[in-house]
């Protein structure tokens, strides 16, 4: 899962990039509205956390011209706790959740998973498919038919989420590292290869197909 945290605070920013990546994100941070609104437009996030007192270009604007160019990626705003106006200004922007300043990063986390499974019509957060199921708080996945528990590392985990959501459809290495790694990562073909080799080991070489020149398919068999 990819997410773009755009905040200022820099002691801020730099401690819930460290809690995000432990829980399961590819973090990338911007500090200013103006770099904001570029990665934005520019790179396929999965969800964005959005402080909207950002220098350069305010956060107000920075979502508003996100939604007027059509993007839909699911956004956090963050602002001041007793600053109920800001609140109804960023709904009425398109901001999907709001969070109060001080807050606890669990409960960050918590909303952001919620936001992620709405935007993909899972409403009571389960993802089961292809006979998986994953755990997205625990960072695990099991085997329905076994029960058989499986622990993932983060790239695991995000390769595996992307699959799970994207079942029976061609997937480039290119679409999947866009995904799965921050912008600074060196996103190497091979090492995207040696993680899906980790997942066929763990749960079936048969549960993701290589499709020759193409790239890979979740959930059918090859040939």
């Amino acid at each position: 899962m990819r997410l773009l945290l755009a905040e200022d605070d820099a002691p801020l920013s730099d401690r819930l990039r460290i809690e995000l990546e432990r829980a399961g994100f590819a973090v990338d941070v911007v500090a200013d509205g103006l770099d904001a609104e570029f990665m934005g437009a520019s790179e396929p996030y999965d969800v964005a956390v959005l402080d909207l007192g950002l220098p350069g270009r305010p956060g107000l604007e920075v979502l508003g011209r996100w939604r007027a160019a059509g993007n839909p990626v699911p956004v956090l705003v963050l602002t001041a706790r007793d600053a109920w106006h800001e609140k109804v200004d960023g709904f009425k922007a398109g901001a999907d959740d709001y969070l109060g300043k001080p807050f606890h990063t669990a409960e960050l986390i918590a909303r952001l998973h919620a936001l992620l499974r709405r935007s993909n019509a899972r409403p009571n957060g389960s993802l089961q498919v292809a006979g998986l199921e994953l755990n997205e708080d625990a960072q695990t996945a099991s085997v329905i038919r076994t029960g058989a528990t499986f622990d993932l590392t983060g790239t695991e985990f995000r390769l595996l989420r992307y699959f799970m959501l994207h079942p029976g459809r061609v997937l480039s290495k290119t679409r999947l590292a866009e995904h799965v790694y921050d912008f600074d990562s060196e996103r190497d073909s091979n090492v995207l290869e040696v993680y899906i080799n980790r997942l066929r080991r763990k749960f079936g070489r048969e549960l993701i197909a290589t499709r020759r020149g193409q790239g890979y398919v979740f959930g059918l068999e090859d040939g």
